[in-house]
């Protein structure tokens, strides 16, 4: 599986030790890597489908000061879709309104495909994450259409709420998304994904970094934030993900061809 990182600040912090720690993890995760920046409205995104500890790029941005209000970055091992730069996270897109979204997925999809599947076709590369990606946003392009006009935040997050129960039953889906206002995060398998707020903001990391507390993100649950605040915090649902060693290996041997 992949990894996950993602700071929303009350304020701009210094990422570097924070990144520089959570890339040093690609040694497990060798098929891609990437990280986006998000500052008044404007976002910069780097990735490349190598390894990151083998990146002269990356290691080129970690030398100088990273400072930002939000960050999402992410490491990859490739269970669905091969090993290509269009197979990196994060994901940008915009939606019909004009509003930019960032989406970076940790996880698989084993059942409910027949909700992507359309998406095979126009997809960039050929994740299942991807395809998560681009229904979610036909999903907010069709509620725009609705309401005649831009979505509020509560209608944005009722839309990636919505999302998140239709694709999580018997899935791995642990998101973090930004849409340029607010960040939604959400996981549902235990032990995946954790949290750290200071004053600075809040933190979270597929494995917590340093030697400062974490915190589990609660389970089941999307959440968004808004300047390092919690702001929402959906319904728990009662998909919780629970592996399934030969569900993986036989997903795994589906994709490689084997």
């Amino acid at each position: 599986m992949c990894e996950l990182y993602g700071f929303t600040g009350k304020k701009t912090k210094q990422l570097n030790r924070d990144l520089t720690e959570f890339f040093s993890h690609s040694n497990a995760h060798p098929d891609g890597w990437g990280l986006a920046l998000m500052n008044d409205n404007r976002h910069l995104i780097r990735k490349r489908q190598c390894a990151a500890h083998q990146s002269s790029e990356l290691r080129q941005i970690l030398r100088s000061p990273i400072r930002s209000e939000k960050a999402i970055a992410h490491i990859r091992f490739a269970t669905v879709g091969y090993d290509d730069y269009n197979n990196t996270h994060p994901f940008w897109a915009e939606d019909d309104s004009g509003r930019s979204w960032i989406f970076a997925h940790n996880g698989t999809v084993f059942e409910g495909g027949e909700k992507l599947s359309p998406y095979q076709i126009s997809q960039k590369g050929t994740t299942d994450s991807e395809r998560i990606f681009l229904l979610l946003l036909d999903r907010v392009n069709q509620a725009l259409r609705k309401k005649g006009g831009a979505l509020d935040a509560d209608e944005r997050f009722a839309v990636v709420d919505g999302l998140v129960r239709d694709i999580s039953h018997r899935n791995k889906i642990n998101l973090l998304i930004d849409d340029g206002s607010s960040f939604y995060v959400h996981t549902n398998e235990r032990g995946t994904l954790y949290s750290q707020e200071n004053a600075n903001g809040v933190t979270f990391s597929t494995h917590p970094l340093g030697k400062a507390q974490w915190e589990p993100v609660p389970m089941m649950t999307t959440l968004a934030y808004q300047n390092g605040r919690l702001l929402r915090a959906g319904t728990p649902h009662h998909n919780e993900y629970i592996p399934d060693e030969e569900a993986i290996a036989a997903l795994f041997l589906a994709y490689s061809g084997l």
